[in-house]
């Protein structure tokens, strides 16, 4: 059976029986652990918690990610991915000091990138890059970007030096009042070309609001120009929002099924396993 053609959506949701989904960007947070000020602070949200709330969309696979909040220590996500018996993946936040056997016990746990936030208050830059990048590529992992548009040019350029495979954030950053023919366009083909990774998620963070209807067209011309490399992601607890007012977690995902159709945004819901397993 051919698969629906962009845009075209049905009514089925995804089989919970295999839970062989995979939701690519969640964050853990401990109410008692130590945060870096400037920024927001956290409420507790163990990794329990998503567990089950992942598992009602057929998802039985997180990837987690540092948040900006804890800076290098990596230890909540270090813990969970240790007690997950190998179900979970992680992307953590290094320096330029950590050392190799580290990195060692932190592939052993599950680890497959390092995070570069270059949009928080409290994120962190390149510097750390020059002695990573080989023993990144030892490793076999990833680098991965929460990152502006405008900034994009600049994380290609990495690429082509460093020969790292690149993971975007945040469907790139590419935001719903982007112009049609804006730069950044131009620098995610370039990535793509190079063999780029997209996430689709954040859609809070890109201008658009339940039911995110104005991010259709840019999900779809993403899909265009990367296929087969997209990923999905919850963003959850999605910190934007006061915990009252967290969005639910299936309705940040319809909107890729409304952009994809249902088969290929299934085949997105799945990827994960190839970019992390």
């Amino acid at each position: 059976m051919s698969a629906p053609p962009l845009g075209t959506s049905t009514a089925s949701a995804p089989s919970t029986a295999a839970l062989d989904g995979w939701d690519t960007h969640v964050h853990i947070f401990d109410g008692a652990a130590q945060a870096q000020p400037g920024h927001y602070q956290p409420a507790h949200h163990p990794i329990d918690r998503i567990e089950a709330e992942a598992a009602g969309l057929g998802v039985g696979h997180l990837v987690l990610v540092q948040p900006s909040v804890y800076g290098t220590d990596n230890q909540l996500v270090l813990n969970a991915l240790r007690a997950s018996g190998g179900r979970h993946r992680g992307v953590v936040v290094v320096d330029g000091n950590v050392q190799a056997a580290a990195l060692q016990a932190m592939h052993a746990l599950g680890v497959r990138g390092v995070r570069f936030n270059l949009v928080s208050p409290v994120g962190n830059g390149q510097d750390a890059l020059p002695r990573l990048s080989g023993l990144l590529r030892e490793l076999g992992w990833h680098l991965q970007w929460y990152a502006r548009p405008e900034q994009l040019g600049q994380i290609a350029d990495v690429h082509q030096r460093t020969g790292l495979p690149c993971v975007l954030d945040h469907l790139a950053g590419l935001h719903t009042q982007l112009p049609a023919r804006d730069a950044a366009w131009d620098a995610l083909q370039r990535l793509a070309g190079a063999g780029a990774w997209v996430k689709l998620s954040g859609w809070y963070r890109l201008g658009d609001h339940a039911p995110y209807i104005r991010i259709t067209e840019h999900i779809q011309r993403v899909a265009t120009i990367a296929p087969g490399r997209l990923v999905w992601g919850s963003d959850w607890p999605h910190t934007a929002f006061d915990a009252a007012a967290m969005p639910a977690y299936r309705s940040v995902w319809t909107p890729v099924e409304d952009a994809l159709g249902t088969s290929r945004a299934h085949e997105v819901l799945r990827a994960g396993a190839r970019l992390y397993g």
